[in-house]
């Protein structure tokens, strides 16, 4: 007697399919139709992203840190101990940058959640790990609005912050539909103090600005323009005559949170809110239906 083949899984149950190179197109499509999914669901019409380094803490922490590596002086050697003390030192410098991070999401979500409208705009959106990200997402969250967190897979373990609207709470395998997302619902783009990843993600969006791939108004602010001067020398780029002198245009440095809220309200309800005369129940166009 013949024993009865078990019935194969269907292919969208069928893991090791799921898992292998010829489902690599099907994952790509979860991490495009999942979180559209999940915006529409929340009712989010649009973002302003913060970016910055995941490694600068608040004025707190960053003191804490700074007289742990003072009380620790005995016990490490010379040359060890002033590293640790420079980047302690260092890092309770930078942390005014989470602080301003923090109160300028609360001021814009403040602003944000007033606006009459059937979805929710302009929404405080970060990577949503530690650091700058953190800062946002709760200054976001301490002004009462809905906060997203668009978190990446790494080697190294990124945990999301406390702070992201649990709804709103993405973790990404792919970099590329990660930055897809961030670019696609963003009207404004808050650039802080970062390393190498914060570079990434502002030339990627003043790239597709650059060569007209946007199909909106993206307000950029780079925020903190001691340390970008430092890091960075643009009008170079325009001697050099790489860019034009108007790609400079593109964004605008600023260096207070009452600053950056004003060009970002300004700006936003110029370009995205017609000049801040939107009607009460007016129709917002639908995510899905607007080209990235």
């Amino acid at each position: 007697m013949t024993d009865h083949l078990k019935s194969a899984p269907v292919a969208y149950q069928n893991e090791p399919f799921l898992d292998s190179p010829d489902g690599r197109i099907l994952r790509i499509l979860s991490e495009y139709q999942e979180p559209l999914a999940r915006f529409r669901r929340e009712q989010i019409q649009d973002t302003v992203v913060f970016f910055g380094s995941a490694r600068f803490h608040g004025r707190e922490q960053a003191a804490v840190d700074l007289a742990n590596v003072k009380e620790n002086h005995a016990a490490v050697p010379p040359d060890q101990f002033d590293k640790e003390l420079k980047r302690a030192q260092a890092g309770l410098d930078m942390a005014r940058y989470y602080e301003d991070a923090r109160k300028l999401a609360g001021m814009l979500t403040k602003w944000s959640i007033q606006i009459p409208a059937r979805r929710h705009r302009f929404v405080v959106t970060t990577g949503g790990g530690p650091g700058i990200m953190e800062a946002a997402n709760l200054g976001a969250h301490e002004a009462g609005g809905k906060t997203i967190g668009l978190n990446i897979q790494l080697p190294f373990e990124q945990a999301p912050n406390q702070y992201i609207t649990p709804s709103l709470n993405f973790q990404f395998h792919y970099f590329f539909m990660r930055k897809f997302w961030f670019a696609y619902l963003a009207k404004g783009l808050v650039i802080f103090p970062g390393g190498f990843g914060t570079m990434d993600e502002l030339f990627e969006i003043l790239t597709l600005a650059q060569t007209d791939k946007l199909a909106k108004k993206i307000l950029v602010v780079i925020y903190g323009s001691e340390y970008w001067n430092r890091i960075m020398n643009f009008q170079a780029f325009v001697d050099a005559g790489a860019v034009s002198p108007e790609d400079l245009d593109q964004f605008k440095f600023l260096d207070s949170p009452e600053e950056a809220f004003e060009f970002l309200r300004d700006g936003l309800a110029k370009y995205h809110l017609g000049g801040g005369t939107q009607k009460q129940g007016e129709v917002l166009p639908d995510i899905a239906k607007t080209r990235p």
